[in-house]
């Protein structure tokens, strides 16, 4: 009788994940990721910095002892102080609409909500002149009330409004169409009104998501510069905001007053991303 042979190997083979990578290219794929962050975004804001301290902290500090800086701060201040508040009310007011109606037309909303994110801020800028410029649809009546719009601080909230309005929304509609109606609905049965149920249910909810898409829409106020441009005329002690400001004193060579001007708003941005960074952990936790 033939001799039987076992061909079954000795030891299993142990499987391979399926995302397993190797060592090297584990390596490689992360020393690259840090490699351009490094390059894109950290060397700038260091480059930022050492430039504005250039000549030391009384260059530094001489850089904001100007009547066009601190006019430049305030006008900004007050841009973003009316901007997002009012960015606030229509995202929360799109982002209901969207979740909680079914219309015809809804895809429609939802497109023209995400509109800024494709429109380029200069074209936006320069639609609100062909509306509210002298020569514009609106100029002359506009002129007859004396009612100024471009070039003027109506103008510049007007453009920010616009390249901003989609932060707000656009967090807030997926959040709130995910997490459903059923404790409004078991609300309202309580006999809760709409302002109670508001409050008490539907904002503890999404309260993380709306800081969240407030901490971006400030940054963007704040740091808009295409559809200002448009819209203010560059007058100084005026019409300039803090990135209007930056350019005119960078055309002029005064690169640390440009350079320092420009670290407060590096400096916005570090604040924002640490916010957001918290913003995101807490709403994963939530």
């Amino acid at each position: 009788m033939p001799a039987i042979i076992d061909l079954a190997p000795t030891h299993a083979a142990r499987p391979r994940k399926a995302t397993a990578d190797s060592l090297t290219s584990r390596i490689l794929i992360i020393g690259m990721a840090v490699g351009f962050m490094g390059l894109m975004f950290v060397l700038p804001l260091i480059i930022i910095f050492q430039e504005a301290f250039r000549k030391g902290w009384e260059g530094f500090a001489e850089a904001f002892d100007d009547r066009a800086t601190t006019h430049a701060i305030w006008l900004t201040l007050k841009v973003a102080a009316i901007t997002v508040p009012l960015n606030t009310l229509f995202g929360l007011a799109a982002a209901w609409c969207l979740s909680r109606f079914r219309f015809q037309g809804r895809r429609l909303l939802s497109s023209l909500i995400e509109l800024p994110l494709w429109v380029s801020p200069v074209i936006a800028g320069m639609v609100y002149v062909l509306l509210f410029g002298a020569q514009g649809l609106f100029g002359p009546s506009l002129k007859e009330h004396g009612i100024k719009i471009i070039f003027a601080l109506p103008g510049i909230v007007l453009s920010t409004i616009f390249v901003t309005f989609t932060f707000v929304a656009r967090v807030l509609a997926p959040q709130m169409e995910a997490q459903g109606q059923a404790e409004e609905e078991a609300a309202m049965t309580l006999g809760a009104n709409g302002w109670q149920m508001f409050w008490r249910v539907t904002l503890p909810k999404i309260k993380w998501g709306l800081l969240y898409g407030i901490i971006l829409c400030n940054a963007r106020s704040m740091g808009e510069f295409g559809a200002v441009s448009v819209v203010s005329g560059h007058i100084r002690n005026k019409t300039n905001t803090v990135p209007l400001h930056i350019e005119v004193l960078y055309n002029e060579y005064q690169f640390v007053p440009a350079f320092a001007v420009a670290s407060v708003l590096a400096l916005l941005a570090l604040v924002t991303l640490i916010l957001k960074t918290l913003t995101t952990t807490q709403r994963g936790a939530a």
